[in-house]
């Protein structure tokens, strides 16, 4: 059993590796950038795929692009609530393709890619369930849960430690409330205290890998079919990959045995795999346009964090942001160029006065 520590919360006799209020929130700010780092992969395979032609596999990838903006706000509604900083500085988020997750398992990389093989595969490897009994691990974890285990049991070793009041000591008006969200049934909601924080973590973990160990599903209703549950992340690309739907009775170990689900190989665009602005000269069309788009994503990111930071109604102006963003990745896919792919966008940093 575990020990009653101050504010009743107990404390697993399990050695917590975020041992102190520095340590617990450095933890959170690597959320975020975590949550981040999930966004420029999904973005490309989405922006790839014709919705007409493969409504399927865009209602998913779109669905698990938003709910990641959820769970980066989240991360940041956790760490406000801690008293930390959320940073979300272009300079450092956007590291060249293919890439590591920050902190994480160095032998998942992620790349820019077109929706196929390899993007679910990525996404597999990615939104993979932590196995039943698996550690919790802070530091270069192997998948997403365990990582947020190690938080939750920071969070546990703090709140017995400390005390709930000197853990959760952020400002409130910081938070972020929004939801429900299109593609998704998940909410925004504020984190003010111990259990609020457990419900964000749970959220997190839940959509990208179910409701317990070992569950298909996320425990909020399809938004696209109200008729049916929905199903975690993960299991998402695991239908794209056997082309059939989960339904009610499907387990993990039983694989989806529901109705098929159709790909069509014409409806997605050719984008030139993991792009660079060095790929084509200066001045040269192509470069010219990334660089546009670089710039639009970077003050989509400055507008977030002036939201995580004290501005919460910009939250909304960023989304708005993302209708910019989809246009100019639109033209970029559609737009020839070497042998037979696609241009595409980069997500590299670009220095503020390259775009004057």
């Amino acid at each position: 059993m575990g020990q009653m520590g101050q504010a009743g919360v107990v404390e697993t006799p399990a050695t917590a590796r975020i041992t102190t209020l520095d340590s617990l929130r450095a933890h959170l700010q690597w959320a975020i950038e975590l949550e981040h780092a999930t966004l420029p992969p999904y973005l490309c395979t989405l922006y790839s795929l014709d919705p007409h032609r493969n409504p399927d596999a865009a209602q998913a990838v779109s669905g698990v692009f938003v709910e990641e903006m959820i769970h980066l706000a989240l991360a940041a509604n956790l760490l406000n609530a801690v008293g930390g900083q959320p940073r979300l500085d272009p300079s450092t988020l956007l590291a060249p393709h293919p890439r590591t997750l920050p902190h994480g398992d160095r032998s998942l990389r992620l790349s820019l890619v077109p929706f196929g093989a390899e993007a679910l595969e990525m996404f597999l490897r990615l939104e993979k369930p932590a196995p039943p009994a698996a550690p919790a691990e802070g530091d270069q974890y192997e998948t997403i849960g365990q990582f947020y285990d190690a938080v939750e049991q920071g969070l546990h070793h703090l709140c017995a430690e400390l005390g709930e009041e000197k853990v959760f000591c952020g400002d409130p008006a910081r938070q972020i409330t929004a939801g429900p969200f299109t593609h998704t049934g998940g909410q925004l909601q504020p984190v003010t205290d111990f259990a609020s924080a457990l419900a964000a973590l749970e959220e997190i973990v839940e959509q990208g890998e179910g409701t317990a160990r070992g569950e298909v599903w996320d425990g909020d209703r399809d938004i696209f079919h109200p008729d049916r549950d929905e199903v975690a992340h993960y299991y998402r690309f695991k239908e794209l990959q056997l082309g059939r739907r989960y339904r009610r009775g499907d387990t993990a170990a039983s694989g989806p045995t529901g109705e098929p689900v159709a790909i069509d190989p014409d409806g997605i665009l050719p984008m030139r795999p993991n792009p660079r602005l060095s790929d084509h000269p200066s001045g040269n069309p192509i470069r010219t346009a990334q660089e546009r788009f670089n710039r639009t994503y970077a003050t989509l990111l400055d507008q977030l964090e002036q939201a995580f930071n004290g501005s919460p109604h910009l939250f909304g102006a960023a989304m708005g942001a993302m209708y910019a963003l989809k246009s100019q990745a639109q033209n970029l896919l559609e737009t020839p160029d070497e042998d037979t792919t696609t241009a595409g966008p980069t997500f590299e940093y670009v220095a503020p006065e390259a775009g004057r």
